[in-house]
């Protein structure tokens, strides 16, 4: 077995790569890492998930150790398709290089260019971008490619699907003659192999696929389908992930439009679900993926454009709004789950005339892709209950409802304990994650309108109480049994006289008799809650 060692990289990046917890180099990378770590060529065919990242980034790190920055000179340049793998292999090289000085910036379009002159001005060793803008910056002589050592192509039969052939032969133009140069592409084909011939010179050639799965082993992604109309795929999708339970799903569709509107309905039925696609600003898409990055995310809905160069590590699944229109753009899509010895799932939903695209799929990949039934709403309930069951044992086994026990023993005056018990967790489960219409026939795929963005409809307030508004919510994980422990231990209120509590992603409202609000709201604001001190003011959007 190679160790990353073996391949003769130096000690910084070895601590570098064990502190990020790899073990062992994939493939490609025990077949790259020595021949550029050489100032070889490399014309390297690699699907994507296959570690090439870190293939060309490390050594050509460890080449470029010990280089000063020169303003608007940098001395490698990664050409990649996309603004979010600009971003990512940025983020790479940064975390690679960090013990050697390394400094990286992506640069792609859509970001302000005045940003981006100021930090090339400064001067890095590494620039990340995609081909249009890096022409624009060359063009307007704030990047100077006189300086290079070596450029990397990534992703190089995405840059030619995208249009970028031109640009990409006039940065290679404008590059030094004498430079390292090194093409990944997930297919070679005559396009890809006559840029190769005129700007690699005497390239050492790999061709490293996918792992494929051996007879007899589990599939790292477990493919399925299900059979439906196109009036049910809504209510046929909630039904799958209230079964599958994904831990971050990406769901493509075809258009902006689908997309947008997959996203509302489904946001509408309690998925914290984010839109990423072409007709957002920068900004905008910056924001779903920190978002997304941060475990805010249940549902990341995208074209297949917008998803290109995406690398998600917490991904569990992979959903086809429709059957995609190729078998490679159906590999490529499922590519991102079931990576790194993880399990994956893809799933894809079939309307009656896509059954023919299906099998062509498998006819192509020599893949089975299972066809399945759709969950029942018995199924769901069953699924969901189970989820109650295990939520309430690990509430009980956390030990932090202390502060319910004043409800229970005033309850017990009049109701047997195991009413109660069993009362208790109706609710929890009715309130639960999926929780929807009580029978089938009711289920309404209409998302409710909600500016305040609270995963279910409000509770209506009880004459004479008022709310009060606290600056922390899902997002800092604060729960219903915080905010009674705080009002209950100091503001000394009787849980029982505390009323709704709805928590939305950064704030919660909390009902209240008019005569404890003010001395809750002094209480709270000398004390913390999560540790932390926060904003607590009466809610004037609910002042009677």
């Amino acid at each position: 077995m190679t160790t990353f060692a073996e391949l003769g990289l130096a000690a910084p990046l070895l601590e570098a790569l064990t502190a990020l917890g790899y073990e062992e180099p994939t493939p490609i990378q025990a077949e790259a890492i020595p021949s550029l770590l050489e100032g070889k060529d490399l014309l390297g065919q690699a699907a994507t998930g296959t570690g090439k990242t870190a293939a060309f980034a490390l050594p050509l790190l460890q080449r470029l150790a010990g280089t000063p920055p020169v303003p608007h000179k940098p001395a490698l340049l990664v050409l990649v398709p996309t603004r979010e793998l600009a971003m990512q292999v940025g983020e790479a090289f940064h975390r690679y290089g960090r013990a050697l000085g390394t400094s990286v910036v992506p640069i792609y379009g859509g970001q302000a260019f005045d940003q981006q002159i100021r930090i090339l001005r400064r001067g890095v060793h590494v620039v990340a971008a995609t081909p249009g803008r890096a022409l624009d910056h060359i063009r307007r002589g704030t990047l100077d490619l006189s300086g290079l050592a070596a450029v990397v192509l990534d992703e190089a039969d995405e840059m030619l699907d995208m249009g970028f052939a031109d640009e990409l032969e006039s940065i290679l133009d404008a590059a030094p003659a004498v430079r390292q140069t090194a093409l990944f592409s997930a297919t070679l084909p005559p396009r890809i192999a006559k840029i190769a011939e005129r700007h690699l010179k005497n390239p050492v050639r790999l061709n490293v696929a996918r792992a494929e799965t051996v007879a007899g082993d589990g599939p790292l992604v477990r493919q399925t389908a299900y059979l439906v109309s196109r009036g049910q795929k809504v209510a046929a999708l909630g039904r799958i992930l209230d079964i599958e339970a994904p831990t971050l799903a990406l769901v493509f569709c075809r258009t902006r439009t689908e997309v947008d509107t997959l996203t509302e309905t489904l946001g509408g039925h309690g998925y914290r679900a984010e839109a990423l696609h072409g007709g957002m600003t920068q900004d905008a898409r910056d924001r779903v993926m920190k978002r997304t990055r941060s475990g805010a995310v249940d549902l990341l809905v995208a074209t297949d454009v917008a998803a290109r160069g995406l690398d998600i590590d917490q991904l569990s699944h992979v959903v086809n709004a429709n059957v995609p229109e190729s078998p490679a753009a159906y590999v490529h899509r499922i590519g991102r789950t079931g990576r790194a010895g993880r399990e994956g799932v893809a799933i894809t939903l079939v309307e009656p005339k896509e059954h023919r695209l299906l099998r062509n799929i498998e006819a192509s990949t020599k893949q089975r892709i299972t066809m399945a039934q759709l969950p029942t709403f018995l199924d769901v309930q069953a699924k969901r209950l189970g989820l109650t069951t295990a939520a309430v044992g690990e509430a009980i086994v956390a030990g932090e409802s202390e502060a319910y026990r004043v409800v229970v023993e005033s309850l017990t005056e009049t109701h047997d304990l195991m009413e109660i018990a069993m009362a208790a967790v109706q609710l929890a489960h009715e309130r639960g994650p999926g929780a929807g219409a009580k029978e089938e026939e009711k289920i309404d795929l209409t998302p409710p309108r909600d500016p305040k963005g609270l995963r279910r409809e409000r509770p209506p307030r009880t004459a004479g109480l008022a709310r009060i508004f606290i600056g922390a919510g899902r997002k800092m994980n604060v729960r219903p049994g915080d905010i009674v422990g705080a009002i209950v231990n100091e503001a000394k209120v009787a849980a029982s006289e505390i009323g709704a509590i709805e928590i939305a992603d950064r704030f919660s409202l909390v009902e209240l008799p008019e005569e404890h609000i003010q001395h809750v709201i002094t209480a709270l604001r000398a004390s913390t809650i999560k540790g932390k001190k926060l904003t607590v003011r009466r809610d004037l959007a609910g002042k009677r």
